[in-house]
């Protein structure tokens, strides 16, 4: 066989399990699949309310957790595990992505997940003010181009505020140091607390990467130098893992680094550094685009990206 025919047949193989698995995720009570079309029936400005908005564990009383951009679910998952008293939402639009997640939580009778195929610019259609906790974002796409398709700019900070709990957590998990150092910044220019921020959540482990030397930043703050900001820890999980003790003035505790996502393992393998803070989103004053940040030079100091997909 030659190599042509060789990669015909691969894609043929590929087609057939996404198709496998497309049909066994109709048959998992812990993926919820909505039609988009009945979302964006009146446009994007007015989006239709999804009837599990507000009710999506109904009776347990318990704090809703989001990862948003969830992949394969391997993150979810496991910190369902380790906090059942917790619920855990997992979000993504790639249905062969889910697959591998809700068949875990479903394979394990875990009664505190969910997952949701949707993209994530209509997320305020699915969930209630206050109905959320804490959000997750691992390993997003940094968008080093596109602001307004950062996770964490100021268009889907303003949405992440129409759900979450008045002191709602946002945690960023990252091999970018563009969006790291991006996300510091629009906190600092926008009054955000910090809760935790560190440039090299492994340092312990003597992890290195093709990172530059710090560029001052315009505050006169070191971007290399890791340092947390803010007098409470958050008080909506037990997902807050945050202590005292630490070179920033709070320690990182031990659940952020233990649980890893495939493409975290990767990266640390082929000694990159992972990144990680931790902020509030709320208030009623409108989030701006950072003035301080100096896209230029991270977007230089990113370097290319990496020759596979992050999810």
């Amino acid at each position: 066989m030659d190599a042509r025919a060789a990669r015909k047949e691969r894609r043929v193989r590929m087609g057939h399990g996404k198709l496998r698995k497309f049909a066994e995720n109709e048959t998992f009570a812990c993926l919820v699949q909505p039609d988009g079309r009945e979302i964006l029936a009146d446009g994007y400005s007015t989006l239709r309310d999804h009837p599990l908005k507000g009710h999506w564990f109904e009776g347990s009383g318990a704090p809703i957790v989001l990862e948003l951009g969830c992949g394969r679910g391997e993150y979810t998952v496991e910190l369902a595990r380790r906090h059942p008293d917790i619920n855990y939402i997992g979000v993504d639009i790639k249905g062969a992505r889910l697959w591998s997640g809700a068949k875990q939580a479903t394979q394990e009778g875990l009664s505190n997940v969910r997952f949701l195929r949707t993209r994530i610019e209509l997320i305020t259609a699915f969930f209630a003010p206050g109905e959320i906790s804490e959000i997750w974002l691992t390993f997003s796409d940094p968008q080093l181009g596109k602001e307004n398709a950062r996770l964490t700019s100021p268009l889907f900070l303003e949405r992440y505020r129409q759900f979450l709990a008045p002191d709602g957590v946002v945690h960023l998990k990252t091999d970018s140091r563009f969006l790291h150092e991006y996300t510091k910044a629009l906190c600092a220019d926008n009054g955000l607390p910090i809760l935790a921020c560190t440039a090299d959540l492994y340092s312990e482990h003597s992890h290195s990467g093709p990172h530059p030397e710090p560029h001052p930043s315009r505050q006169g703050v070191s971007p290399q130098r890791s340092r947390a900001v803010g007098d409470s820890l958050p008080s909506v999980s037990e997902l807050a893992l945050l202590g005292s003790g630490s070179a920033a003035g709070m320690t990182i505790q031990p659940e952020v680094y233990e649980v890893q996502t495939y493409y975290e393992r990767m990266f640390l393998e082929q000694g990159y550094k992972i990144t990680y803070m931790a902020f509030r989103p709320g208030g009623a004053t409108p989030i701006v685009s950072p003035a301080s940040f100096d896209k230029d030079y991270w977007r230089a100091a990113e370097g290319p990206r990496r020759t596979f997909s992050h999810r």
